[in-house]
């Protein structure tokens, strides 16, 4: 028996795993396809997620395979460059090949020690009072404590546990790639910045080495349910550029529409649901693998408080009750975006005054924190300040903050040298440091890096700590 089954080893399934493992959970993840993708697009890791990456160690591994990028012009492409103080120790875009990010996060799960099973579709599953027992479509029956569906877009586990998926579906639909040219850069610079005075749904976007990313509506072309071809891309840069560019050898050719919808529920009884097995939306701002990825880091160490018996009681639910309303407004800017894009004389109209906003330092910088995730704050019910909200990678005395979050436990940064864990010691960590760069005599960080409390006296300290991590002194399930 196991105590967590995921479905699905994307992105989020994989890192959900390890994030389990650093808590001795017992994880296996099924992924129906029988070898990782092939499908090299490139992604960007925006703030938010680099800031998970460094808290556990990963980020060095991912700078290594990507590109850093400047942050500015995310929001509907509007041409801004970034404020030069954004609140990250990492205020850039990592483009980075999807393929890598799969690769790295699996070898991540895999060397703490879960367990990965390819080839393995999920049939139906049945839960009761005890754990969940999973039927694969060879007709194999397994038996986990939680179930986690992080199987995507079109995921049976949300299908078989009959969660609603409101919300609206795809109205226009567009082809994207990346293709090398035979155009010269200037006059493909030149073009673009011409069509997309009227065309946003348009771009060629340098990637180096003669390839670009190419962004064209589909219109007509082709089969729905077929993936498009090179032709389809020609066909479409003739028609609205009047030169197909010299388009050839694409890396990779995918088409998108712009369906967005949210699952009602991310918990029915022992049965999860996280990433896009929880929410769609368009790719406007490159958003989608980073809301996965951060609810994953959200959910695994409550998941795995649960399963250890360590958990206080609604501490599993708060996961629906932080990542519900995230994807709530990642949905809603996206929506945004898209209709930013569109040719209408009244989105044009509106895009323009919304440039022209964007010069006032906070407008672009409200918006650069709805992108990247850097301005979410959790409802913890403190009032003003920290509580709710991540607290950036600050210097410590011979150190940095996100060093000492590799183990995904919670940690008290104490600068009066007065306060003590010690009853949680088998969960929190406690660094007494008089010269942390923070402002704030202590603070209690959960896992994910959110602030959960700030102050200097023991007794407030211990009713947090309580709060989060449960009850002193008890002793984990053993496992």
């Amino acid at each position: 028996m196991f105590d967590v089954i995921i479905a699905g080893c994307g992105p989020t399934g994989a890192l959900l795993a390890a994030e389990l493992r650093l808590h001795d959970v017992r994880v296996l993840v099924l992924e129906k396809e029988t070898e990782p993708g092939s499908f090299v697009r490139v992604v960007s890791l925006h703030m938010r997620s680099l800031e998970l990456m460094a808290m556990r160690g990963l980020l060095d591994r991912l700078l290594e395979h990507g590109r850093r990028r400047p942050v500015g012009g995310i929001f509907a492409a509007i041409p801004r460059p970034a404020p030069e103080d954004l609140d990250s120790a990492y205020p850039y875009l990592l483009g980075i090949p999807q393929p890598v990010v799969n690769h790295l996060l699996e070898d991540h799960a895999t060397e703490l020690g879960a367990q990965v099973r390819r080839g393995c579709a999920v049939a139906g599953f049945e839960q009761d009072d005890e754990g969940v027992t999973v039927e694969l479509a060879g007709g194999e029956r397994l038996r986990s404590r939680y179930f986690v569906g992080c199987d995507g877009a079109r995921s049976t586990v949300r299908k078989l546990l009959g969660v609603g998926f409101p919300g609206e579906p795809s109205r226009t639909e567009t082809l994207m790639g990346e293709l090398k040219a035979t155009a010269s850069p200037e006059e493909i610079a030149a073009k673009v910045r011409e069509i997309r005075e009227t065309h946003q749904q348009f771009w060629l976007r340098p990637f180096g080495e003669g390839v670009y990313s190419v962004v064209v509506p589909a219109a007509e072309v082709s089969d729905r349910a077929e993936p498009p071809s090179l032709e389809d891309f020609r066909q479409q840069l003739r028609a609205i550029a009047g030169t197909d560019f010299g388009v050839h050898s694409p890396r990779w050719l995918s088409r998108f529409g712009d369906a967005t919808r949210l699952a009602e529920r991310y918990r029915i009884g022992r049965v999860l649901l996280a990433g896009d097995a929880a929410h769609i939306h368009p790719p406007a701002g490159g958003q989608g693998l980073n809301l996965g990825v951060q609810d994953a880091v959200n959910l695994g160490w409550k998941l795995a408080a649960q399963v250890r018996g360590r958990a206080p009681e609604t501490l599993l639910d708060t996961y629906h009750a932080e990542r519900h309303p995230v994807a709530e407004a990642v949905l809603d800017n996206t929506r945004a975006q898209v209709e930013l894009s569109s040719a209408e004389p009244g989105a044009r109209a509106v895009r323009r005054l919304l440039t022209e906003l964007m010069d006032f330092d906070e407008v672009n910088r409200y918006l650069i924190g709805q992108i990247t995730a850097i301005d979410i704050r959790y409802d913890f019910g403190e009032g003003p300040g920290l509580p709710g909200r991540r607290l950036r990678d600050v210097d410590l005395t011979g150190g940095r903050l996100y060093d000492r979050l590799r183990r995904g436990r919670g940690l008290v940064l104490d600068r009066t040298g007065r306060l003590t864990a010690e009853g949680w010691a088998d969960r929190v960590d406690l660094l007494a440091d008089p010269a942390a760069d923070v402002d704030v005599p202590a603070l209690l960080l959960r896992p994910d890096g959110y602030v959960a409390w700030i102050g200097e006296h023991q007794r407030e300290l211990d009713d947090h700590l309580a709060r989060w991590f449960g009850e002193p002194g008890k002793q984990p399930n053993s496992t």
